[in-house]
């Protein structure tokens, strides 16, 4: 195949893409996550001991150390402000994850580019996968610390992977732009992890959006972490529906991301050779 050759970049061809490579995704998601581990002493346990750790952490500065609470009752406990916080850093490792990847997606697999005849827009893929991973550990953990510390777990759990569909969209198209552009703008991966913090803090992810003043609150629900962070705490911790339409119109513009990223991507990815 020559790599100055057209691809296709319509939306049919994105999923079109997705269902014929899936075994290849599935196989190197699988691959990635052993790899990751591979040589440590406690291996795939890491998984499961990093978001604790980091879980424990978070919650002794801000519910210790700065007695931040959530406010969702007078009886608030650190255990209900860890449980909050959680699904927070659960929706933003998601996120993260796959961003900060994304520049050097395509320059940590040259010989994909150059030497072999491969579906180079599966990587952003194959990355989500990888993250999927981390965040299916994230919610056992989760949803175990609900069941053992307050003997509760709302069947409105099981409503959790639909609020992450539309999240997931959006990150495979900022994914898409990301690694086509990291080719050719290398200082693009310097930044990433600065945006993605940024996210984080302006994100309500340590406090409630109603926190904050009224003028403000619009500005935060700019991130496209707010909505599902909210959404995400009401159905896995208060046990609540979620705004169905509001869900709606967030998948409908995180399907139109996507493909704006996929169109990136195969637009530029003749060039990677030449670059590279």
């Amino acid at each position: 195949m020559n790599p100055h050759s057209q691809h296709p970049t319509s939306f049919a061809a994105l999923f079109g893409s997705l269902w014929r490579n899936r075994l290849l995704i599935k196989q190197m998601s699988k691959r990635e996550v052993v790899g990751r581990y591979r040589g440590s002493v406690m291996g795939l346990a890491w998984s499961f001991f990093n978001p604790v750790l980091l879980l424990a952490v978070y919650t002794f500065v801000f519910s210790g150390v700065f007695k931040a609470r959530w406010g969702v009752g007078g009886d608030e406990s650190k255990i209900d402000f860890a449980i909050v916080l959680f699904v927070g850093m659960i929706v933003h490792g998601l996120f993260a994850e796959c961003v900060n990847r994304a520049p050097s997606l395509i320059l940590s697999n040259v010989n994909f580019v150059k030497k072999v005849v491969f579906p180079l827009e599966v990587l952003p893929w194959v990355a989500m996968g990888s993250a999927l991973f981390h965040t299916g550990v994230s919610l056992l953990v989760l949803l175990a610390a609900q069941l053992i510390l307050n003997q509760n777990l709302p069947w409105t759990c099981v409503l959790f992977p639909l609020i992450l569909v539309p999240l997931i969209f959006v990150t495979m198209g900022v994914a898409w732009f990301l690694a086509a552009t990291g080719v050719f703008v290398r200082d693009i991966a310097q930044t990433t992890g600065i945006a993605t913090t940024v996210m984080m803090f302006l994100s309500p992810m340590f406090y409630p959006v109603s926190s904050l003043p009224r003028e403000y609150q619009g500005l935060l629900h700019l991130n496209p972490l707010t909505f599902i962070m909210e959404e995400a705490r009401q159905v896995l911790i208060w046990g609540k529906m979620p705004d169905w339409s509001g869900l709606t119109i967030y998948l409908a513009v995180s399907l139109i991301i996507a493909w704006a990223g996929f169109w990136w991507f195969q637009k530029t990815r003749k060039g990677f050779a030449d670059v590279l």
